[in-house]
C-alpha cells in the first residue's frame, strides 16, 4: 500500500505556490474552478494510485469542514 507524501518536497515551494495563485488570475470564479478540478484530475491521472489520492482527499477535507 502506498502513502501519501506530505512533506514538502520543492526545492522553492513559495515559487510553485505562486504559480498556482498566478494561473488563477483574471478568471472568473466559475473558471477558477474548472481550472482547479483540471489541475486535480491530471495531478491525480499522474499520481496514478487510487489509494493515495483517496488519502490526499480525505486530508484535504478535513481543512474544509
Amino acid at each position: 500500500m502506498a502513502s501519501l507524501v506530505t512533506d514538502t518536497r520543492f526545492a522553492a515551494p513559495d515559487d510553485v505556490y505562486q504559480a498556482l495563485i498566478d494561473s488563477h488570475r483574471d478568471l472568473t470564479p466559475d473558471q477558477s474552478a474548472m481550472l482547479n478540478a483540471k489541475l486535480i484530475l491530471l495531478l491525480a491521472n499522474h499520481i496514478g494510485d487510487a489509494e493515495v489520492v483517496a488519502q490526499a482527499l480525505a486530508i484535504a477535507r478535513k481543512g474544509v469542514m
